[in-house]
């Protein structure tokens, strides 16, 4: 697996000042490709995190503004690139079904975070030289 960190990806960025002055936002994107496929991203850990939030998958897309259709896929295609599945996913009925994340779900969540957090921490210095290039 190739696993790759460009220069932005999903942090908390850095909040706005009350000055008309904006600082740079500087995020961490890290993805693991299988093949042509991107197996593991920032996209689908948001997705992730959105349906252990809201409990189904369209709860989860509307709330990150994609529909149900390309939340689906982003979903089936992360389950097939596992070797065990990091959601569980209820049939409709009463109910009205749901989806729920596997304990390999919460797992990839807990790492991917972590990740990114230790990239920020290590990255500090450079970072900082970075942003101090930026135009504000």
């Amino acid at each position: 697996m190739l696993a790759r960190m460009a220069d932005t990806a999903k942090t908390k960025p850095v909040p706005a000042t009350r000055s008309a002055k904006a600082r740079p936002e500087v995020r961490f994107r890290m993805r693991i490709r299988r093949g042509d496929a991107v197996a593991l991203g920032p996209g689908k850990v948001d997705l992730l995190e959105a349906v252990r939030e809201y409990g189904s998958i369209s709860a989860a897309a509307r709330s990150l503004g994609m529909s149900y259709r390309r939340a689906w896929l982003l979903i089936d295609e992360l389950n097939r690139s596992l070797k065990s599945p990091a959601t569980h996913s209820e049939q409709g009925g009463q109910s009205g079904g749901g989806c729920t994340l596997t304990p390999v779900g919460e797992t990839i969540i807990r790492l991917y975070r972590g990740v990114e957090q230790e990239a920020q921490r290590s990255c500090a210095k450079q970072i900082a030289e970075l942003t101090r290039l930026i135009r504000s």
